[in-house]
C-alpha cells in the first residue's frame, strides 16, 4: 500500500513538473454552443495548431502547448461557418485565463496571463487611438481621390505620412522603454517592419542580453541584417 502511494505521489509531482513548463491557456465563451476552439502560434513562418477542443454545450475550454519562452499565441474560433474569429496574446509558461463572448469574441476578449501580455495591452491601449484617427485620415483621402480634390488629396497625405511617423516614433520610444521584455523585439518585427532602419537599430541596440537572445530578439537581428545587406 505504501508503494502504491509513493508511486502516486511520484506520479503526481511528474505531472505538475510538465504542466509548470507548459502553456495552459482556459476560459469561457460565452453564448458558444457548438464549435472548435483552436490554439495556434507561428511556426517557421506558418501558423500551426498546437491543440483544439470541440465545443458541444459547454462554454468552457482548456487547452495546452509546450513553450519554451514567451511568444505569440493566437486562439481561434470556428463556429461552424466561414468565418474565424482570432484572439492574440503573448503567453508564457503557465496559466493564461481568456474569457470572451460569442458575439464580441476577439473584441470582448479579457486576458489574464503573462506579464508580457500586460505590457502589449499598454501598448495596444493606445496604438488603438493612433489606429482609429488613421482610419478617419485614409476614408479623407479616399473621398478626396473620388473627388478629384487634389488640394484636399495633397493636404490628406501629408497629414497621413506625418501620422504614420508619429506612429513609428511612439513605438520605437515603446519599445526602447520595454527593454526588458520580449514585446519590444517583437513591435519592431509586427508594427514597424517597413520603418527607417534606424528605428529599428535604436530598439535593437538597447535590448537587454536576455531579450536579445529570445526568439523575437533574433528575428530582429537578422531583419535588421538582411535590410542593411539589401541597401548596400
Amino acid at each position: 500500500m505504501k508503494k502504491i502511494i509513493a508511486l502516486l505521489v511520484l506520479v503526481s509531482l511528474f505531472s505538475c513538473g510538465n504542466d509548470a513548463n507548459k502553456l495552459t491557456v482556459k476560459g469561457t465563451v460565452k453564448g458558444l454552443k457548438k464549435g472548435t476552439i483552436y490554439l495556434k502560434k507561428v511556426s517557421d513562418t506558418v501558423l500551426v495548431t498546437v491543440d483544439s477542443i470541440v465545443v458541444n454545450g459547454s462554454p468552457e475550454f482548456t487547452l495546452q502547448s509546450d513553450i519554451d519562452e514567451p511568444e505569440m499565441f493566437y486562439l481561434y474560433l470556428n463556429k461552424n461557418t466561414k468565418e474565424d474569429d482570432r484572439i492574440s496574446f503573448f503567453a508564457d509558461k503557465g496559466v493564461t485565463e481568456i474569457n470572451t463572448t460569442l458575439k464580441g469574441f476577439s473584441y470582448d476578449a479579457k486576458i489574464k496571463g503573462s506579464k508580457q501580455h500586460e505590457v502589449l495591452e499598454e501598448y495596444l491601449s493606445m496604438i488603438g487611438k493612433f489606429n482609429n484617427k488613421n482610419l478617419d485620415l485614409t476614408k479623407d483621402y479616399i473621398e478626396a481621390a473620388r473627388d478629384k480634390d487634389t488640394i484636399k488629396l495633397k493636404q490628406t497625405e501629408k497629414i497621413l505620412n506625418s501620422f504614420k511617423k508619429r506612429k513609428y516614433l511612439y513605438t520605437a520610444n515603446f519599445a526602447v522603454n520595454h527593454n526588458d521584455s520580449e514585446v519590444a523585439p517583437y513591435l519592431a518585427l509586427s508594427e514597424i517592419y517597413d520603418a527607417n532602419v534606424i528605428y529599428l537599430d535604436t530598439i535593437n541596440n538597447v535590448l537587454t542580453p536576455k531579450i536579445k537572445a529570445s526568439k523575437y530578439g533574433k528575428q530582429l537581428d537578422v531583419y535588421i541584417a538582411e535590410i542593411k545587406k539589401n541597401e548596400q
